[in-house]
């Protein structure tokens, strides 16, 4: 029943990014939506953008091993990204009415170094797109109790994001990710009220943090840590600065004012929210700690799968599962898109 659901909902998202499609009529739609974006779809589209399978999955995991000192990197610095992008890049970049980030390198240092960057950021999203991937290989076989492969699981997951991405570019892209935002945002709320209860109270799940000294942020004062700690905080907030899908939201805005405010709100959000899955993970040590070590030490990515198929009821498995392919989705879509239209763009013309 669950597994139809999922299907169900791929086939919602297709149909409603299919219709979002037709109001593609030439390039600039399809790169940057005609610049028609509101401010409230550049903040949803950045932040679903940025809150993937690796928010869900991936960060709660580095959270339990080693506090909020070893998710420096992300959240903090993904979200700080977005924030120094709406303060200082924006509005510059807005009025230059450019369609990829290396337009901007052509238009300033020639046609040698547009065609080097845009190769450098096509292939920093291989990494980026792979682990989307996988996540929804890794749903579908989860939910079907291994009867659907993880590759075979990969494959309908990709499919089922280029069946509007393809078409509809960046206003398929922002309109379904408006929708699976909301979806993503009331699931992840949902299931963590419901986890904060059976672990015996939000408070309970703070204290225990508390006690294993999880909210711990900064560095110990030696030059060992210093460094790694400054060099993981900006290796994200630096380096994505000049990225083509935060660009590309940039530039998709009804005007200066939704293009600077967008990313700004969506970074803060994103940081704020991204708090939601180390919760749960800290929930679930509580509610099956024996069972969640265990999959912390061999695959930390199905902590929170495990957690709801094992310990919730259907309906908590209905709104984790719509929330966890709203953020794998989303992701999936922008990173698709983002190397697509710079190769086209930059490289092919």
């Amino acid at each position: 029943m669950l597994l139809t659901l999922v299907i169900v909902y791929l086939l919602i998202t297709i149909a409603i990014g299919l219709v979002a499609a037709r109001r593609v009529k030439n390039t600039t739609d399809f790169a940057i939506a005609g610049r028609h974006l509101p401010l409230f779809m550049i903040v949803t589209t950045t932040f679903a953008t940025w809150f993937g399978s690796e928010t869900v999955l991936g960060i709660p995991a580095k959270f339990i091993e080693g506090g909020l000192n070893s998710v420096v990197e992300d959240p903090f610095g993904a979200g700080t990204c977005l924030i120094l992008v709406g303060l200082f890049f924006a509005g510059k970049l807005y009025r230059m009415t450019l369609l990829t980030i290396s337009d901007y390198y052509r238009e300033r240092f020639g046609r040698t170094v547009e065609v080097a960057c845009s190769l450098i950021i096509m292939l920093s999203y291989l990494g980026w797109v792979s682990a989307q991937v996988t996540a929804l290989g890794l749903v579908f076989n989860l939910l079907s109790g291994g009867a659907v492969s993880i590759p075979m699981g990969m494959t309908i997951g990709v499919v089922s994001i280029l069946a509007y991405t393809l078409f509809g570019g960046m206003w398929s892209v922002a309109v379904t990710d408006f929708i699976q935002m909301i979806i993503l945002v009331v699931g992840l709320a949902v299931i963590a009220v419901f986890a904060g209860n059976m672990a015996g109270g939000a408070g309970r799940v703070i204290d225990f943090a508390t006690s294993r000294d999880l909210f711990k942020f900064w560095p110990e004062p030696n030059f060992h840590d210093m460094v790694f700690f400054f060099a993981a905080a900006i290796t994200m907030m630096l380096g994505s600065i000049p990225q083509q899908d935060v660009f590309q939201r940039v530039m998709s805005a009804n005007g200066v004012k939704a293009a600077t405010r967008g990313p700004v709100i969506g970074g803060v959000a994103y940081i704020l929210f991204a708090f939601v899955p180390m919760f749960l993970v800290a929930s679930a040590l509580l509610i099956m700690p024996e069972q969640t070590a265990a999959l912390l030490k061999d695959d930390p990515q199905k902590v929170l799968p495990t957690l709801v198929l094992e310990k919730m009821p259907f309906v908590m498995q209905v709104f984790f599962f719509g929330a966890l392919l709203s953020a794998i989705k989303s992701t999936a879509s922008a990173t698709l898109l983002a190397p697509s239209v710079t190769f086209t763009e930059n490289i092919w013309r």
